[in-house]
C-alpha cells in the first residue's frame, strides 16, 4: 500500500488553508496579535467650554494592529451624553462610529472629526481633567483623563 499522494494532498491543503489567512476575517485568535487592533490614545485635549451645555474634545487613536476596529461610542460621567461627530465637506454631523485602520489612526481634531459633550452636568475650567472612556467594536474600552485648555488652543501636533 503507497500513501505518497497523502503528504502531497496534505501540502496542498495547507497551503490553501495558509492562503486562506490574512483576510477581511479578523476574528481569528491569532498567536502574534496582528490579527487584532491594538489601540493607544494620545494627543487628548478638551478646549475649555464656552457654552454652558456644550464641549467639544479631540484625540488621536492610533492602532499598531493587524485589524481594522470602530469607535462606537464614548463616556463621560460629566455629560448626559457624548457623540461622535465627523466633518465633511465643512459641515458636521452625527455618526454610529468612525473608523480606525490596521497599522494606522484616527484624528479627532479641531474642524474635523470630533467628540461633543452634551448636557454638561458641570463645566470644566482650564487646568482640569475630564475621564472619558472609549468604547470599540472589538476591543475593550480605553479611559482617558482629557486635560481642559483655554478656549484657544492649538496644539503644535495640528490637530
Amino acid at each position: 500500500m503507497r500513501r505518497r499522494p497523502g503528504p502531497a494532498a496534505l501540502v496542498i491543503a495547507g497551503a490553501l488553508a495558509l492562503a486562506g489567512c490574512g483576510g477581511s476575517d479578523s476574528g481569528g485568535s491569532g498567536g502574534s496579535g496582528s490579527g487584532k487592533a491594538e489601540l493607544s490614545v494620545g494627543s487628548a485635549y478638551m478646549p475649555q467650554p464656552v457654552s454652558d451645555d456644550m464641549a467639544a474634545g479631540f484625540l488621536t487613536v492610533t492602532n499598531k494592529g493587524g485589524a481594522a476596529d470602530d469607535l462606537t461610542s464614548v463616556t463621560s460621567d460629566i455629560a448626559g451624553q457624548v457623540t461622535v461627530h465627523e466633518t465633511v465637506d465643512g459641515a458636521m454631523q452625527e455618526v454610529k462610529s468612525l473608523k480606525i485602520p490596521a497599522g494606522g489612526r484616527l484624528e479627532l481634531r479641531s474642524g474635523g472629526d470630533h467628540l461633543m459633550f452634551e448636557q454638561l452636568k458641570r463645566k470644566p475650567k482650564e487646568g482640569q481633567t475630564v475621564s472619558v472612556e472609549l468604547h470599540f467594536a472589538h476591543s475593550d474600552p480605553v479611559k482617558v483623563d482629557i486635560p481642559v485648555k483655554p478656549a484657544t488652543y492649538t496644539p503644535k501636533t495640528g490637530h
